[in-house]
């Protein structure tokens, strides 16, 4: 007999994010012609699930010298004082600050600056894997101006004037276990 994920509730208590079974990425338009796609390889997180699932919480935390857009090239420019600047802001934050059934608020922080932002979310249930461990999945994803927290770097070029997008999209695909 398979498991099968249900639309029951959360447990309350604390999960945290299964980094081996989530990915947190981002993708961002390149000469206006194209996207690139990239993904952090370390990141950690906690759910604090309420009685009232809408009194609940999340915090992560992003290691951002973990950065992979398939060029290690890129990357390193990425981690530089040009984007990211690891050497003095090696992590990106996020806090919530309120939850609703669709959407999930807080403030993020890269590169010294926090700003508020929403993503959406979708809650895709609770199962059980076949070694007994029960297991949540979730997505996010939301929109933000990289420019709004100190990250201008560009050059003119391509179909919209611009070497990078402003606009990055953050696309979260993430599972959760009951904290031990």
């Amino acid at each position: 007999m398979s498991a099968q994920a249900t639309k029951e509730l959360l447990t309350a208590g604390t999960w945290t994010i299964d980094q081996s079974h989530s990915e947190v990425g981002f993708t961002v338009r390149h000469l206006g012609i194209s996207k690139v796609r990239g993904r952090f390889q370390t990141f950690a997180g906690t759910l604090n699930i309420g009685e009232d699932q809408l009194a609940s919480s999340v915090s992560a935390t992003v290691d951002l010298t973990s950065i992979d857009t398939n060029n290690k090239q890129r990357d390193g420019h990425l981690q530089s004082a040009d984007f990211f600047g690891v050497d003095e802001n090696p992590t990106m934050t996020f806090e919530s600050t309120e939850v609703t059934e669709h959407s999930l608020a807080g403030n993020l922080s890269i590169n010294g600056v926090t700003k508020p932002v929403v993503l959406s979310l979708e809650f895709h249930g609770v199962t059980t894997d076949p070694y007994g461990a029960t297991r949540s999945g979730f997505s996010a994803a939301g929109e933000i101006l990289r420019s709004e927290f100190g990250i201008s770097f560009n050059a003119p070029a391509g179909l919209d004037g611009m070497l990078v997008s402003d606009k990055v999209t953050i696309e979260l695909e993430i599972e959760a276990v009951p904290a031990e």
